[in-house]
């Protein structure tokens, strides 16, 4: 059998101020949630509320509209 693993769990505070630093503009922010491949990494690793996850997708998706960030990496 599988050893559950619990999930590390950040404070309000710690995930208010995590959220306050998404901006399309702040690419090195960004570029943490992104895998090599270009895959916007899914909430349970992020840590975020599901208000900063959508947040962080919608951020995500402006910069590479802007062409801030590639879609794809080869």
């Amino acid at each position: 059998m599988r050893a559950l693993r619990r999930r590390r769990r950040l404070s309000r505070e710690q995930q208010e101020a995590l959220e306050r630093q998404i901006d399309y503009k702040n690419l090195t922010f960004i570029r943490q949630y992104i895998t090599e491949r270009g895959k916007i990494r899914p909430r349970r690793t992020t840590y975020l509320s599901a208000r900063g996850q959508r947040k962080l997708n919608r951020a995500i998706k402006r910069a590479r509209i802007l062409a801030l960030l590639p879609f794809e990496v080869k």
